[in-house]
């Protein structure tokens, strides 16, 4: 019933306060997120490391 996580396209999510962009295919490697990690796996206390707003303030962006 679960889909695998390789199934499903790496996302990207954007802070809709500065326009930082997360990329789950490079994650945040400095901050101790490797890449590859899913948003849902990004721990909710994480913050926007260009403005400090927090994951509730990302939304999910399509790039061509």
């Amino acid at each position: 019933m679960s889909q695998s996580s390789t199934e499903a396209a790496l996302r990207k999510w954007m802070c809709v306060v500065c326009g930082y962009i997360y990329d789950e295919a490079e994650g945040v490697p400095d901050e101790g997120i490797p890449a590859g990690t899913r948003w849902e796996d990004v721990p909710d206390t994480w913050t926007c490391p260009d403005c400090g707003t927090t994951k509730d303030d990302f939304e999910m962006i399509v790039i061509d």
